[in-house]
């Protein structure tokens, strides 16, 4: 089988991509049904456009963290088929009531607030699956498959609702079914895990309950300074960068003089750069934190020249590098943090992953807006990008220290994270057997940094 699409040779991980294409294209379907539902209650109201996708993403600020610890005590498979329904359902009762006639924008609020908080809590859960799913060893080449179902899907479900809303009359009534469709898509989605669960039985870990499970998950990153480093690139990247609906629109329209129909395209060759950007992720078979950081200097690097680019069919012919800049960056940091996490803190550090990624764009999105209402459409770009590089630049010099014990025992060797032991006796104390104590081979001295590394290595090598 291709490098490329190794991951498949998995049963399991077959089952669950088939499902996810599926979701993922009713998914992209809904936000343009919900989006077309909403101006057309509204007479084509941008702020009301505005506040549902506020109220959608609100959830993952307010209950990521929390979700991370359900992800890590409760049994994933089951967990993904209850979240899965609790997004159908409210997919559902909105497809009819504007089917019927009786959707009010009020009800669209609160249907896609609800709808926000089951995908807050599918969100870790989803996430921290995967590496169980198909191990350490395909977990880099999953993850770039994942992202690339996502991105085909980004490609195909959008033009789908296009023209089924056309058809159907393009009215409220319309997106009506649009919206029933991606109801439906979870059938794909619940029948694949079920079929998982079947196939794997009972024995998965789950994390015991104990007492300040959440503050552990803190200190588990507070002392693990490579995953503090991915998590501030990513921080400033979000928030500065990955703004392209509204840079996007403001190159389209205000720069260049263009209308929906260009802008629509320019959304079009983005994903696919993306879509590529993905599929060269997934050819790698491991990811270190200093791919993360070329990627997201390369990025920063892409917006500043895009742009400075003068003309609409240049800018659009260039897009599909940032696609590919993007994507390679979001893959390898999404990749990194599944792969040297421990199995047992894998949820809550993948909630606090989505936290800082989300978490900025409520921040960042003002900015942007504010850069382009007064100084032009181009600037949000160049500004962007270039606070994306300086943000990078400044963490690596704040946070990462070459050559230090905490690096050395968390990446160990250039070949792969399932190596058993660390790089070196010199970098990091022995580890004699999956028993040994956690403080065994540490001095009094040791920093906590130190200690969850060494805990970490431990771990490794138990697998």
């Amino acid at each position: 089988m291709s490098p490329t699409f190794k991951a498949l040779h998995n049963r399991n991980y077959r089952r669950y991509a088939a499902g996810g294409v599926i979701s993922n294209t009713g998914t992209w379907m809904h936000r343009i049904g919900q989006d077309w539902l909403v101006l057309q209650l509204t007479g084509g109201s941008a702020v009301a456009l505005g506040v549902t996708t506020a109220l959608q993403f609100l959830p993952f600020l307010l209950f990521s963290i929390g979700a991370g610890l359900v992800a890590d005590r409760l049994p994933k498979v089951r967990l993904l088929q209850a979240t899965n329904l609790a997004m159908a359902l409210p997919a559902a009762l909105l497809g009819v009531l504007a089917i019927t006639g009786h959707a009010q924008v009020w009800q669209v609020y609160l249907i896609a607030l609800v709808g926000g908080v089951a995908a807050a809590f599918d969100a870790p859960a989803r996430q921290s699956f995967v590496p169980e799913l198909v191990g350490s060893g395909d977990l880099a080449n999953a993850v770039g498959l994942n992202s690339a179902s996502f991105n085909l899907a980004r490609i195909v479900g959008p033009g789908l609702a296009g023209m089924l809303i056309a058809a159907l009359g393009g009215g409220a009534v319309a997106a009506g079914w649009v919206l029933l469709l991606n109801a439906v898509s979870f059938v794909a989605p619940i029948t694949a895990l079920r079929r998982i669960e079947a196939s794997l039985g009972s024995g998965r870990k789950v994390a015991s309950r104990q007492k300040a499970q959440i503050r552990a998950g803190f200190a588990y990153v507070a002392g693990r300074r490579d995953l503090v480093l991915i998590m501030a690139v990513m921080f400033f990247a979000a928030t500065f960068g990955l703004n392209f609906q509204l840079t996007s629109a403001l190159m389209a329209t205000e720069v260049f003089g263009k209308g929906a129909t260009e802008f629509g395209l320019l959304g079009t060759t983005m994903a696919t750069g993306s879509l590529a950007g993905a599929l060269l992720a997934a050819r790698r078979t491991t990811v270190r934190r200093r791919t993360v950081v070329v990627a997201a200097v390369a990025f920063g690097l892409a917006e500043v020249v895009a742009g400075l680019l003068p003309t609409y069919w240049s800018f659009a012919v260039f897009t599909p590098i940032l696609g590919i800049t993007a994507m390679t960056m979001i893959t390898s940091a999404n990749t990194y943090v599944q792969l040297w996490t421990d199995s047992a803190m894998r949820g809550r550090v993948s909630a606090l992953y989505m936290l800082v990624f989300f978490g900025g764009t409520p921040l960042g999105a003002p900015i942007v807006g504010w850069v382009g209402e007064h100084w032009g459409g181009r600037w949000t770009l160049i500004g962007g990008g270039a606070l994306t590089v300086i943000g990078v630049v400044v963490s690596v010099l704040l946070i990462h220290r070459p050559g230090s014990r905490v690096e050395s025992a968390v990446e160990g060797s250039t070949v792969s994270p399932t190596a058993a032991q660390p790089a070196s006796p010199v970098q990091m104390p022995a580890v004699t057997s999956p028993e040994t104590p956690p403080e065994a081979g540490l001095d009094a001295g040791s920093s906590r940094a130190e200690q969850g590394a060494f805990r970490f290595a431990r771990f490794r090598a138990s697998e």
